[in-house]
């Protein structure tokens, strides 16, 4: 799924908008025993209730592509026979209604979810959406749709204890002590199929996690039984990797600095194409912008293995999940320097007196701890050994 795809199913989950007819799911206490089970009319809720349910379900489209939202890939052979697929298949086709279906597809996820001993709330809705045709303009148009988009949305939303404070009861007329529980937006959660051309895709699961660096691989196993990709946290990590075990001796500040420049050009140029896709790259296209920073031939080949090695063969990067586009920080044991990425070619090395050097222009406006400060040369004998020495 891409962007507008994602946004156009998002739009749905406001009261008005859907064809949600329940809420199911369980409240699951620490100790992983079922405390409620959940099975509401959307109909007889209140406003407020139908919003904040609608609303922890909303929350699983959102986030970053390849981040927070990953595609699931199920085989061949899993949507063919697959327990895991078939299993996903039953409660979509049953709409959810089916109790025991339900009931089973909970006890996987109790097995197998390890929330570090925090009780969490399952949550389920199905929606049945009428898909518009989407002119070339862009409009849609619900008259000359033909497309039925069928599928549900789980979300897994921790459960936590609230600080005990002090509560007006007004049966009692009085104020007591007291504290409660408070459900939390969703750690992770899942739509099934996807919607992939604004259409029903039965290998794909577009998967929610809230922190990037952790994809909760007990319940991926469990559920959809594939291995999952690497989270934006790995893949940072191994493509560091790659670079400092291809590179050795030539991974210098001035490489780093420049592929840091070409991957955040890259990203905001991406960004401002409004492009529903989102921005990948070959470790060959990486190495072109080596090749630019005179990195020897043998080193960029190295890169390019360790790169099929780690992300495999033929595999796309995603840019934003290599770097941070907004941060670029220099680093020693004493001091550590951030810079604005914009300006993170102003950073330069030197040799002074035989040591090297970090250097930053300071010309403009300096600030110590809060404060403005000058920089004042000493004496003019300092100054003309500096510019020697450059």
């Amino acid at each position: 799924m891409n962007t507008k795809e994602i946004n156009e199913i998002r739009r749905r989950w406001v009261p008005d908008k859907n064809a949600v007819g329940h809420i199911y799911g369980c409240y699951v206490s620490p100790t992983r025993e079922v405390i409620a089970d959940i099975d509401e009319p959307l109909s007889l809720m209140n406003e407020d209730e139908k919003e904040k349910y609608l609303g922890f379900l909303k929350k699983c489209l959102s986030g970053t592509l390849g981040k927070n939202l990953i595609d699931i890939v199920f085989s061949t052979q899993q949507v063919m026979e697959g327990e895991e697929h078939k299993m996903l298949m039953a409660l979509r086709e049953t709409k959810l209604e089916n109790g025991e279906l339900r009931r089973s597809f909970y006890q996987q996820v109790i097995d197998h979810l390890d929330m570090d001993g925090v009780g969490y709330l399952l949550l389920m809705a199905f929606d049945t959406y009428d898909v518009p045709h989407k002119g070339k303009d862009g409009s849609f148009s619900s008259d000359e749709g033909d497309q039925v988009f069928n599928y549900f949305m789980c979300a897994i939303c921790p459960v936590k204890e609230n600080k005990p404070f002090l509560t007006y009861f007004p049966g009692d007329n009085e104020f007591h002590f007291a504290g409660g529980t408070s459900v939390q937006a969703p750690d992770l959660g899942f739509l099934f199929p996807a919607f992939d051309d604004r259409a029903t895709n039965i290998y794909n699961v577009l998967y929610y996690t809230r922190k990037p660096g952790d994809l909760h691989q007990d319940f991926i196993d469990a559920i959809f039984h594939v291995d999952a990709p690497m989270s934006a946290e790995e893949q940072k990590e191994a493509f560091q990797s790659c670079l400092l075990e291809a590179l050795n001796d030539e991974c210098s500040l001035d490489v780093v600095q420049a592929v840091h420049e070409q991957l955040t050009t890259r990203i905001n140029e991406h960004k401002d194409s409004k492009s529903p896709e989102p921005l990948k790259m070959t470790s060959s296209q990486i190495g072109a912008i080596l090749r630019d920073c005179q990195v020897p031939e043998e080193c960029i080949e190295v890169f390019e293995e360790k790169c099929s090695e780690q992300f495999g063969e033929s595999a796309t990067l995603t840019p934003a999940n290599l770097i941070n586009p907004g941060k670029f920080v220099v680093q020693t044991e004493q001091a550590t320097v951030a810079v604005d990425p914009a300006h993170s070619f102003m950073v330069e090395t030197r040799v002074i007196d035989g040591r090297p050097y970090i250097l930053i222009p300071a010309d403009a406006d300096v600030e110590v701890n809060g404060m403005s400060v000058k920089v004042v040369v000493q004496d003019s004998e300092t100054l003309s050994q500096i510019s020697d020495n450059f």
